[in-house]
């Protein structure tokens, strides 16, 4: 069997795309121009995507969730993203959020946290990033201590996506400050806790509809068996869940592209100059064929990731940062494409591709920057 075989979408992989499609044309679309103009949470599509259970379909059915592998997952957030960047946060961080848990967290945590995010009770957010931790995240300052039976929280946490919506938050913190990643822990930290609060919502270039804040630990005690696994072994976890994540990212970032392009192809089809469709032009016709063939081309890497992310294959690090890195590139790429392709109109905020471009930009910089991105593949190299 050829590896081309291992990630085809299956037929239930098409019919779960044209499910999703209906409902984000349906109930995602209509509200997307107001949840970025009025920069609120997209709670429109969370309320639809409840419903349908699309919401974290990546939940094991054993937890109550879908159980649905990771190209099903992937197209759940393209899908939803080709309509709103905004929402497909809500299944992509629900993903960030919890698989820490799922990778090395007890069975008694599993039970009590990836339940209530199954049933839609609750959203998972992930604090990795600080004010003076992103990229080298190993230089965190957030600590938890041991007092008897609990850990004591205190830090700050910052770009923390859906953070005061999501109940629940996933909490990298030093435990031992001598031995810098290998003295991370993870914890559950649940929005209820005492002494966890939240800064003003960040204002944003794009994503505006997705809160991002910080995140406040002021002496929160929780109990020691909310921790991810065994003490130190945080980072590793964190790092384990970007190899899987940046794959939903690569397909945020596909969706957007996507829903530039659809939106751009027809409107060249309607606009007449010359006399004529400007379809009809070559030069606009060399555009969208570039652009379509290298959406195609991130797509297939994409999913080729998705795939080795559901078997655990060895390259997965390099794959998962190679498809988030190529993917948001020509996100980037094709977004700006798309506002050319409507000239003056596509500048004004009466069409979607200037929030599509904006949209865009963050899947070149978060979860990882496609610089850091590279420096992820050198040293994986297959």
């Amino acid at each position: 069997m050829s590896d081309f075989d291992l990630y085809r979408p299956s037929e239930e992989h098409d019919m779960l795309r044209e499910t999703v499609r209906s409902l984000a044309e349906a109930k995602i679309t209509p509200f997307a121009a107001a949840v970025d103009e009025e920069a609120r949470f997209p709670q429109e599509a969370l309320d639809a995507l409840t419903a349908s259970d699309l919401h974290a379909v990546h939940v094991p059915e054993e937890y109550g969730g879908a159980g649905a592998d990771a190209l099903a997952t992937v197209i759940v957030i393209e899908e939803v993203a080709r309509a709103c960047a905004s929402s497909s946060l809500i299944p992509a961080v629900n993903k960030l959020g919890s698989l820490p848990v799922i990778l090395s967290g007890s069975e008694d945590l599993k039970k009590k946290y990836l339940g209530p995010l199954a049933k839609g009770d609750a959203m998972f957010s992930y604090c990795l990033s600080e004010p003076d931790a992103g990229s080298d995240a190993a230089g965190m300052k957030t600590k938890a201590v041991r007092d008897g039976d609990h850990y004591i929280l205190n830090g700050v946490k910052r770009w923390i996506t859906n953070a005061g919506v999501s109940e629940f938050y996933t909490v990298m913190a030093v435990t031992d400050p001598e031995k810098r990643s290998k003295g991370i822990s993870a914890f559950v930290v649940e929005k209820g806790d005492e002494g966890v609060s939240f800064g003003a919502p960040e204002k944003k270039l794009g994503i505006k509809g997705s809160p991002t804040r910080e995140v406040y630990l002021d002496n929160v005690r929780i109990p020691a068996d909310r921790m991810i696994g065994a003490e130190g072994t945080g980072f590793a976890t964190a790092m384990k869940t970007l190899d899987h994540t940046r794959i939903t990212i690569a397909a945020q970032a596909l969706g957007i592209a996507q829903g530039a392009l659809d939106y751009a192809k027809g409107y060249v089809q309607e606009r007449k100059q010359f006399g004529k469709p400007i379809a009809d032009f070559q030069g606009i016709q060399f555009m969208l064929a570039d652009m379509a063939m290298k959406i195609e081309a991130a797509r297939q890497l994409t999913y080729a990731a998705a795939a080795k992310s559901e078997r655990g294959d060895g390259d997965l690090t390099f794959q998962g940062a190679a498809a988030k890195c190529f993917a948001s590139d020509v996100a980037m790429e094709v977004t700006t494409d798309a506002v050319q392709l409507l000239g003056g109109y596509g500048y004004t905020r009466d069409y979607p591709v200037e929030r599509m471009m904006r949209d865009a930009k963050i899947t070149q910089i978060y979860e990882g920057t496609n610089q850091v991105q590279r420096i992820v593949m050198a040293r994986n190299l297959p």
